[in-house]
């Protein structure tokens, strides 16, 4: 049981720990420690439904709906977009320290925008629908639900860990360049994945 566990965990971790839309999103939050808690488990647990999911094989319920990743892509690139375009006024609008901006969000849109970051990404869609899936058919049974919870432990290890070891970084986070610096990258993040998810669509 614990090679497939091992397995999933391996898995798992390797999908989540490029830096994407939604753990710049996530790191970003984590650096102005709010809403954190509520956050990371919102991701944790949806990666954790799409890992069942993927496991139980209803990833071939996508290829029943040929228009589904088209649209998913377009409607994500299409938010990247506009978030990046925020963060890129933020970053070279009034200064502004951590302090400053740490609380400006309230729950209910912390969660709606994970939310877009999470099930509006088709990518998300390949990574636990269909690579978790593919990797899960060497099991059978009990271990293929090892293979599962380990994947499941891997995106809890990780966003845990991403939104509560940004604390490390508050204190050079204080500074209003680098707070500026860090909302400009996170808009080229942004903007570059909008850009892959267009290019895929109609390159």
């Amino acid at each position: 049981m614990l090679g497939p566990a091992l397995t999933g965990f391996a898995t798992g971790l390797s999908l989540i720990l490029a830096i994407g839309a939604q753990n710049a999103f996530v790191l970003r939050q984590g650096l102005m420690r709010a809403h954190v808690l509520p956050l990371v488990l919102f991701c944790a647990l949806s990666d954790a439904v799409l890992i069942a999911a993927g496991v139980a094989g209803f990833g071939a319920a996508t290829a029943a709906l040929p228009w589904l990743p088209a649209a998913m892509a377009l409607a994500g690139a299409g938010f990247l977009i506009v978030y990046g375009a925020m963060r890129m006024r933020a970053a070279f609008g009034p200064a502004e320290g951590m302090a400053a901006t740490g609380g400006a969000q309230s729950l209910g849109r912390v969660l709606a925008m994970a939310a877009a970051f999470t099930w509006a990404n088709p990518h998300v869609y390949l990574d636990t629908l269909g690579l978790v899936g593919a990797v899960s058919l060497q099991f059978e049974g009990s271990e293929r639900l090892a293979y599962a919870l380990g994947a499941m432990t891997a995106s809890f290890a990780f966003f845990f860990s991403l939104g509560y070891g940004a604390r490390a970084l508050a204190p050079v986070m204080r500074s209003p360049r680098a707070w500026g610096l860090l909302d400009a990258t996170i808009a080229l993040v942004m903007w570059a994945i909008a850009g892959t998810l267009l290019w895929e669509l109609w390159g």
